[in-house]
């Protein structure tokens, strides 16, 4: 066999081992959800603790996260630190979760983890996909000797598998109702999760924060004597306006900044970077301005970000965003409306165990709209999505496949309107695999 076959069939293997040797949450939902750290700390053990090795910053949060995790990895890079960077989920390429100064980890450094692993033959402990990969990541920091690595917790915070650690800062962007099954029915339970990466002694940057959960944050961080910064109550941006494929922040401190990452939402997050970056500073951080307004200018660049008001096509624009909950399709929903169009052509998909009734009732009812779903078990079928639309009186067509609803969107779409493609993170992953953004 062709070596280029043996290694495509040895990567498949791999992959498939970490995904199904337990159902993993982003494919299986509940079935995948595996709290607690016990398993984790074992592994860890099993690694020789290899987080221990370089400077942490821990990010948590319902929106944001992963957008104020890229923008600090960018701003660090041109600072000349090695940066490691672990997010998910991934859109295209399971490589995307752990890139070192923007480089996704090697397809061969994976298979030989994987290898070594399977070779231990740790049958009691179980580990879930996400336990596992958790640890892949801190380990191949520390062989990649990165001096900071910026890790993005995957669901909560408290008992999230990424809890291990010690971070020099914790960062919290803000608190949503999600995940309800597993974090709390409450604002205020979900934020005790979420404050669960808060540590002793160390300080915590929080972006947005108002009623009950402001007042989980202090007390958490109170009780871990933990010095705690509200970005929004000395935001940095003054004003923001939109440029070609930039966003424009007029700031406080750092002047003119032009932001790669071009959603409204994006305001919050660089507030909320900013307020960090002044924390990471008092930490011997050697953070530069010039690397702040290079690090702003070329966040995709420099980490492969995608999928935040992503642009796909220009006549007509097409736009694709991760927006998945209430809060954050507000925020997209706002943007959109606002936006200089004709018309707008609506493609969706959601998970199954999501609000979607909430979200639908933010859409504009004189979009046409595109339902499709994405090709896994959590998805919410077209049918579904369809019915549960009609109900808040909004009527659409049923693409089976994303690829297809597209192509329908931009048939449709004159060259003035403008395409939205969103709902899920998951729906996404499919038009950029789609649209040749894995290669």
């Amino acid at each position: 066999m062709p070596r280029k076959k043996v290694l495509a069939r040895s990567w498949a293997q791999s992959l498939d081992y970490l995904f199904n040797q337990r159902p993993a949450f982003e494919r299986e939902g509940a079935k995948g959800y595996k709290p607690g750290l016990d398993v984790t700390i074992a592994l860890d053990k099993l690694y020789d603790s290899p987080h221990r090795h370089y400077r942490i910053i821990h990010i948590a949060g319902t929106n944001g996260k992963g957008s104020t995790a890229h923008t600090l990895a960018a701003v660090l890079q041109q600072c000349g630190y090695r940066v490691g960077l672990f997010t998910s989920p991934h859109l295209v390429d399971f490589r995307e979760r752990i890139r070192v100064n923007g480089r996704k980890v090697s397809r061969n450094y994976v298979m030989k983890w994987v290898a070594d692993y399977r070779k231990k033959n740790i049958q009691t402990m179980e580990p879930s996909f996400f336990e596992l990969v958790t640890i892949m990541a801190f380990d191949y920091f520390a062989w990649r000797k990165v001096d900071v690595a910026v890790i993005e917790t995957g669901l909560g915070g408290r008992l999230d598998s990424s809890n291990i650690i010690t971070p020099d800062l914790s960062i919290i962007t803000n608190i949503g109702l999600e995940h309800q099954q597993f974090l709390g029915n409450t604002l205020e339970e979900i934020a005790h999760e979420k404050a669960g990466i808060i540590k002793q002694g160390h300080p915590v940057v929080v972006g947005h924060a108002d009623g009950i959960v402001r007042e989980v944050m202090n007390q958490v961080a109170q009780k871990h004597s933990a010095e705690i910064s509200f970005a929004e109550d000395s935001p940095e941006v003054t004003t923001a306006k939109h440029c070609i494929d930039s966003l424009r922040l007029t700031t406080k401190n750092y002047g003119t900044l032009d932001y790669e990452l071009t959603g409204d939402y994006q305001v919050e997050n660089a507030n909320t970077v900013l307020t960090a970056i002044d924390i990471l500073r008092d930490l011997d951080f050697q953070i530069s301005d010039k690397a702040v307004h290079d690090g702003f200018a070329h966040v995709v660049e420099n980490t492969g970000l995608m999928g935040r008001w992503m642009k796909l096509n220009d006549k007509p624009l097409a736009i694709c965003d991760s927006a998945h909950n209430p809060p954050g399709m507000q925020q997209a929903m706002k943007q959109l409306q606002a936006g200089n169009h004709k018309r707008l052509h609506m493609v969706l998909g959601f998970m199954g165990d999501k609000d979607v009734a909430t979200m639908l009732k933010m859409m504009p009812k004189t979009a046409n709209y595109y339902f499709t779903q994405a090709q896994t078990s959590r998805t919410m079928t077209v049918e579904s999505l369809q019915q549960i639309a009609a109900q808040n009186g909004i009527k659409g067509i049923i693409y089976n496949n994303v690829a297809d609803a597209y192509a329908a969107a931009l048939s449709n779409a004159a060259p003035e309107d403008i395409v939205y493609v969103g709902g899920s993170m998951y729906v996404l992953a499919e038009l950029l695999t789609h649209l040749g953004y894995d290669k």
